[in-house]
């Protein structure tokens, strides 16, 4: 199955819940598949091999038919997301799109880089903190940041949930300080129920108090480089999946 894309699942328009991109109009193409086994991921049935069933090999053109369906051929912001969408081979769906108009943003933990990164507008860059207990392998993020050198607009976003999250994010804003960073603040219970595919209640006072926390801590550090913002769709929409 050469050139076919795994796919976890397409959906939108929506907006986009989070990093710099946070409100945009968005169709997203999650792919399936990973590399990471994050202990607080809220999209197991993108990552773990037993739903591997559910998953779709798809050529780059049917994607963009069904994105063009959901858009209604009018050309729009393209999120590829999973598990991880670096693993999949993305350069032609990407190529496609371009030419029709559509614009791409990939959100990818680092870990793999890829020379096609820099056909993107928007790379971003989500190396995963302590809390998620995966280890950050430097070298390959290094060579993520510069496979897309001179190509799309690279940002650093870190999941923060606790101190050690924080510290973890400084260490990233200062190995890449010409990068944009954003600080999100966790989702801490996913409830990973329904066959590991996401409850869809949300704690939102629990996520407001920590992201009141999380802004008092930047301000007090003065680290005004910084942009703080919660997951806007979890606001909105609790776990509930695919909005």
């Amino acid at each position: 199955m050469k050139g076919k894309i795994r796919i976890s699942e397409i959906f939108g328009p929506t907006i986009q819940g989070e990093g710099p991109l946070i409100g945009r109009p968005t169709v997203f193409v999650r792919t399936g598949g990973c590399d990471y086994r994050c202990s607080w991921c809220d999209t197991l049935y993108a990552v773990l091999p037993e739903f591997r069933e559910e998953w779709t090999l798809m050529a780059p053109a049917e994607i963009m038919a069904q994105v063009e369906d959901l858009a209604g051929s009018t050309p729009v912001l393209v999120s590829l997301s999973g598990g991880n969408p670096a693993l999949q081979p993305l350069a032609p769906l990407i190529a496609l799109g371009r030419e029709k108009g559509y614009t791409f943003a990939l959100e990818t933990q680092g870990s793999v880089p890829q020379p096609w990164f820099a056909a993107l507008e928007w790379l971003l860059l989500s190396p995963k903190p302590p809390s998620s207990g995966m280890e950050t392998d430097w070298q390959a993020l290094d060579d993520c940041v510069m496979a897309a050198e001179g190509g799309p607009q690279r940002v650093v976003k870190v999941v923060v949930f606790d101190e050690a999250d924080y510290a973890y994010a400084r260490l990233v804003a200062n190995r890449y300080p010409s990068l944009p960073i954003y600080l999100q603040v966790g989702n801490p219970d996913p409830l990973k129920t329904h066959e590991g595919q996401g409850g869809e209640a949300a704690d939102i006072d629990g996520l407001m108090s920590r992201y009141r926390w999380l802004i008092d801590r930047v301000a007090a550090d003065r680290w005004f480089t910084a942009t703080v913002l919660p997951q806007l769709h979890v606001l909105i929409w609790g776990n509930k999946r695919g909005v």
